[in-house]
């Protein structure tokens, strides 16, 4: 924890710190430097790549603070679904998904994966392709891979872009997000190595300007997690007067016939389908807010991206580019957003108090959900699971 403590204060100093500061911690960027080099040389990427990849490098201090600050973990549901599924949003999707039919249809037969969800995928992306980002992707993958927080997983994100570049799927200034995402499908290095395909056949995986081999490249992603086929991703429902919610949750799984049991419904009214499924119950913001019961491929839209919110994005926008409605619950006041810091304020009273979140991160997943629970229930609140403002205030008492 020390040498944790004291690797954050070094690169607090790189990106915040004085000039003598700063030129030091660039000698160490430089030495670092110096070591990946040799590194992705051992590991069989040409001197050629590595010099036009990595000749005069240097960190971007941008990366750190956009890091810090990902909407999918900063934002309400209402703010988060707001700004995504829009009327605008919807329409074109809907015109995209008509002008591309044949196509989609295609990866469809191919890869199992319906065209909504594609479309989608793509709309909450890139805006369908229209921006893939601006910034250099090797970087911002460097910048990542020094940073000490998570620098193993960026180093091998370093490594993967710098093979595919060795390849010819792309050039050394290929440009990406902050975190290193690219083309219209924003895959990272590692699954791009994975998982994209060449479908237009002309001997480049190419997300950039190909839909061939970007719809084929996402839809082989969710085919190889375990995309179902003939299943949608989940639906809104209405829970009965006094429902319990300590029964929300990814981790608690029931079939559809038993929540129908508990007095669950459809949103619109009526009984839940007849069908053979489990299903998780989710309330994203809180027993306040809207309740959805959702199946496996929600489950895989989170592989995709592990935000509960941008899942219900996906699932929601899918809907919508279809003509199904919009969400039916009531909604509640959308108070702002807790911030990273009020969020590690959170974690860290919940660790004093004897409710186990982990090491504190900054991000609410599934282990703080599950000691917000614990913690809400041993203060007679609805066990919901849900982080906010009030909660703060309860903890702090």
């Amino acid at each position: 924890m020390i040498r944790l403590l004291c690797s954050v204060a070094l690169t607090c100093l790189f990106f915040h710190g004085s000039a003598a500061a700063q030129s030091d911690l660039t000698e160490n960027f430089n030495r670092w430097l110096v070591e990946f080099r040799a590194e992705a040389l051992s590991v069989g990427i040409s001197q050629r790549t590595v010099d036009k990849a990595l000749r005069g490098l240097s960190p971007n201090p941008r990366i750190i603070k956009l890091d810090s600050k990902q909407p999918e973990f900063t934002q309400t549901l209402w703010g988060y679904l707001d700004k995504r599924v829009t009327k605008r949003r919807v329409e074109r999707a809907q015109k995209l998904l008509h002008q591309h039919r044949e196509l989609l249809e295609k990866v469809q037969r191919r890869y199992g994966v319906q065209p909504r969800f594609l479309v989608a995928f793509w709309g909450l992306e890139t805006n369908f392709g229209d921006y893939t980002g601006k910034l250099s992707v090797v970087r911002s993958l460097a910048t990542l891979a020094f940073d000490p927080r998570r620098k193993e997983y960026f180093r091998k994100e370093l490594i993967a872009v710098l093979r595919i570049i060795d390849q010819g799927d792309m050039t050394a200034d290929v440009q990406g997000s902050w975190a290193g995402a690219m083309g219209q499908s924003q895959f990272m290095p590692s699954t791009f190595q994975r998982y994209a395909v060449d479908l237009d056949g002309d001997g480049r995986r190419n997300l950039w300007t190909s839909l061939a081999d970007v719809f084929g490249s996402s839809a082989n992603f969710l085919s190889s997690v375990g995309w179902q086929k003939d299943r949608t991703w989940g639906r809104e429902v209405t829970l009965p007067k006094g429902f319990n919610v300590e029964l929300s949750g990814l981790h608690i799984r029931k079939h559809l016939t038993e929540w129908q049991g508990m007095g669950i419904r459809k949103a619109g009214g009526g009984k839940l389908p007849a069908v053979d499924i489990e299903a998780s119950l989710l309330l994203p913001a809180g027993y306040l807010g809207p309740a959805f019961l959702v199946y496996t491929n929600y489950r895989k839209i989170m592989i995709w991206n592990r935000s509960i919110n941008y899942a219900l994005a996906v699932g929601y926008l899918s809907d919508r580019i279809v003509g199904r409605g919009k969400i039916k619950a009531k909604r509640s006041p959308d108070l702002a957003p807790l911030s990273r810091n009020q969020v590690l304020e959170i974690q860290r009273i919940l660790n004093a108090k004897g409710f186990s979140v982990g090491s504190p991160d900054g991000v609410i997943g599934p282990m703080s959900r599950s000691a917000i629970k614990l913690f809400q229930k041993s203060a007679k609140l609805p066990p919901d699971g849900f982080a906010s403002h009030a909660l703060l205030k309860i903890l702090r008492r």
